[in-house]
């Protein structure tokens, strides 16, 4: 058995009844976040230096709005505050530093989170009972008892925490769960290997030297049409309704796409007797050799930071678990320029965005191929067989997202150019 986690999305059934609870909860998240906010310029005021989690929880215990929420919360809302500054200062894409949450007619509604000793669970009758701050315990009800619906299919045991999420229309319940899956022997004991890129959004290469491409022209299709100027619309207090429903769309669409092409990845990989996969690691592919941001110009700066490499592997990751398969994330220095082939290293030979040509051994092959193969290499020193030139590495196999049925489907063969 595997021991993981799990979080599912259930609707408040009773919503009317603990709507105004929930707000109640939502506003004093966006309260505290303000004092912590303030706190942390204060701090970069005077010394230039931004205070961690630990300096916050320890400074702010005390004040009156730490005591709004139960104490597991408040110390969330500090955690979350203290890691958007972290990311922040970390980055170089010109973004200002996180906001405070301004009061109006569309006061922001912060997601709030309970942990296990804030939470009492009554699986029999589908009902969490979430414990309030002493603050808010003194005008209501000492806790919010809400009760849930999630798919049919899905069994809610064993909460580690409970997240209430506004969803720009309703109060909506994210339910982490601890569950034990059965795990199944690995399918086999070959390898694959996985070069992620952006045009193609992934490329995959399979110990036998067979190779698939996966497309990533419907996120490019969804993020153009949900973010056209029509969408980016403003009201009195920030984006307009129809903007969030847009964007909100668009980061479903995502998910589903991701969702989607990693359980394929795996489905293949089970196929293909396939027990562990190289995955490139792309955590320092935002920093150059002196340590700063890399620039990839205007263009490739926007989608850089748009490329959710980690949330995919993270997804392949946890779905390869349930089927005894290994995901282990490589260095993939020099993969893109090696050939697969002799080894030679040399930048000219990506020609072309999808072509590589070997200056040595004259190989051509497909560019995202040819950097599958070399991650898959870093496992296992098995060579690709057959012709690469004009086979398999030249002209992979193509498996592109169909909207209708929401699952990915082959391509002719011989469509594929390399």
């Amino acid at each position: 058995m595997l021991e993981t986690t799990r979080t599912y999305v259930a609707r408040i059934t009773n919503h009317q009844q603990v709507r105004d609870d929930f707000d109640q909860c939502g506003f004093s998240a966006s309260k505290l976040w303000n004092v912590g906010r303030y706190y942390i310029q204060q701090r970069w005021d005077d010394d230039g230096e931004i205070p961690d989690e630990a300096e916050l929880k320890s400074v702010l215990k005390d004040h009156e709005r730490y005591s709004d929420l139960h104490s597991q919360s408040s110390q969330r809302v500090l955690e979350e505050l203290a890691e958007a500054f972290t990311g922040w200062y970390n980055s170089d894409d010109g973004n200002n530093p996180p906001g405070y949450r301004k009061r109006g007619d569309r006061h922001p509604r912060s997601t709030v989170t309970w942990k296990q000793k804030g939470i009492t669970h009554d699986a029999k009758h589908n009902r969490v009972r979430l414990s309030k701050g002493w603050n808010l315990k003194e005008s209501r009800s000492d806790f919010i008892l809400a009760e849930y619906e999630t798919r049919p299919d899905v069994r809610v045991e064993n909460i580690q925490q409970v997240r209430a999420v506004w969803n720009g229309d309703e109060w909506e319940l994210h339910l982490v769960c601890k569950k034990e899956i059965p795990v199944e022997d690995a399918p086999g004991d070959k390898t694959a290997g996985i070069d992620l890129g952006i045009s193609n959004y992934l490329a995959i290469n399979y110990e036998d030297g067979s190779s698939e491409l996966y497309p990533g022209n419907v996120l490019k299709e969804d993020k153009h049409y949900f973010t056209r100027e029509e969408y980016q619309t403003e009201g009195e207090n920030g984006p307009s309704k129809r903007a969030r429903k847009a964007q909100q769309k668009l980061s479903r669409r995502k998910d589903h796409f991701l969702h989607t092409l990693s359980k394929h990845i795996i489905h293949r990989c089970v196929e293909e007797g396939v027990g562990k996969i190289a995955v490139g690691d792309l955590s320092d592919i935002r920093k150059a050799e002196n340590g700063g941001s890399r620039n990839w110009g205007t263009s490739g700066n926007k989608k850089l930071h748009g490329w959710e490499f980690d949330r995919f592997t993270t997804l392949l990751e946890y779905k390869a678990e349930e089927h005894g398969i290994l995901v282990d994330r490589v260095d993939e220095e020099n993969t893109s320029k090696t050939c697969s082939c002799c080894g030679q290293i040399r930048d000219a030979n990506r020609v072309e965005r999808g072509l590589y040509v070997c200056s040595s051994c004259e190989t051509a092959m497909n560019a995202d191929v040819n950097g599958a193969v070399n991650i898959r290499r870093k496992i296992t020193q098995s060579p690709p067989t057959g012709d690469m030139s004009n086979g398999c590495l030249a002209q992979p196999g193509v498996f592109l997202f169909d909207r209708e049925s929401g699952r990915f489907t082959p391509r002719e063969q011989g469509d594929c150019k390399p």
